[in-house]
């Protein structure tokens, strides 16, 4: 007996070229309303910029910076010239190293990785400093070295650099104890070497010649930007520390925290230097 199958239409090559360009648009077009539900449209837009032909030059530098940022840690004073005369404490040391290093864990008790820098300069206002940064992290460490069953995380990193004869050093710590949430605290410490004395954003602004107003507005920028991310993540259930953009701490007057570097100043604002947070914002200028 023969059996006759039915015979199959032969599909045309047009025909599965416009199903695949379909199915593949219709992927596309999901991927961007879940990114821009995540993210939020501006974001987006900023993200997608990145990665095309319309992203200018300086905006690929700034993001780059932006994305480095991390990597600025080495624990160490960057090479540097200066005309000062510039009287040591220890002359067999750099003018900024690490004193005191602790690289230790217990289990269930804690984890300590930590750089701790000395300023090795002869001066009242740096032996401050130093007093400080003594008080506040190498007398964090001893605490929690003294801790049993706390489950407590303390990594503490460091730059410094002198540019412009301006000693800038940043202190990065992340603190993360028992239940509480992780905070990220950023210290900086900014001193000019020629005229003795400690130096404010605002007077690094006119040294480095920038226009006050456009610092703001760059501040401003990037603020509100946060702000809507934030805001957007926070409509969908997530719990993200909430900034607002009205807060006196942005304006360039308050903004006590800044760093420099190879030319650039990085302008930070640490919410975990008051809160249990990891959030952070970052404005380089």
């Amino acid at each position: 007996m023969n059996v006759n199958l039915p015979r199959k239409d032969k599909i045309s090559t047009r025909a599965v070229i416009i199903y695949t360009v379909s199915i593949i648009s219709c992927i596309i077009a999901l991927i961007i309303i879940g990114l821009s539900i995540y993210y939020g449209s501006d974001e987006l837009d900023r993200l997608i910029t990145v990665g095309g032909s319309s992203l200018s030059q300086e905006d690929e530098q700034y993001q780059l910076l932006v994305s480095n940022f991390d990597d600025i840690f080495q624990n160490h004073l960057e090479e540097y010239t200066t005309d000062v005369n510039i009287k040591k404490i220890d002359e067999a040391q750099e003018l900024v190293y690490t004193y005191y290093t602790k690289n230790e864990n217990k289990k269930n008790s804690y984890d300590l990785n930590l750089n701790i820098p000395y300023i090795n300069i002869d001066n009242e206002t740096i032996a401050a400093y130093n007093e400080e940064i003594k008080q506040t992290y190498e007398a964090t460490a001893e605490r929690i070295l003294q801790t049993e069953n706390k489950n407590i995380i303390y990594s503490m990193q460091y730059e410094a650099t002198i540019e412009n004869d301006i000693l800038s050093l940043i202190i990065r710590v992340n603190l993360k104890e028992g239940s509480n949430a992780q905070r990220l605290i950023i210290q900086t410490f900014n001193y000019d070497l020629k005229n003795n004395k400690e130096i404010n954003l605002e007077e690094m602004i006119n040294l480095k010649q920038l226009n006050t107003n456009d610092v703001q507005n760059k501040i401003n920028e990037e603020i509100n930007s946060e702000y809507q991310r934030v805001e957007d993540l926070r409509s969908l259930g997530y719990e993200i520390f909430e900034r607002n953009p009205e807060n006196e701490m942005y304006k360039i007057e308050n903004s006590q925290e800044f760093f420099v570097k190879d030319r650039n100043i990085y302008i930070i604002y640490a919410y975990g230097n008051e809160n249990f947070t990891s959030e952070m914002d970052l404005v380089i200028v």
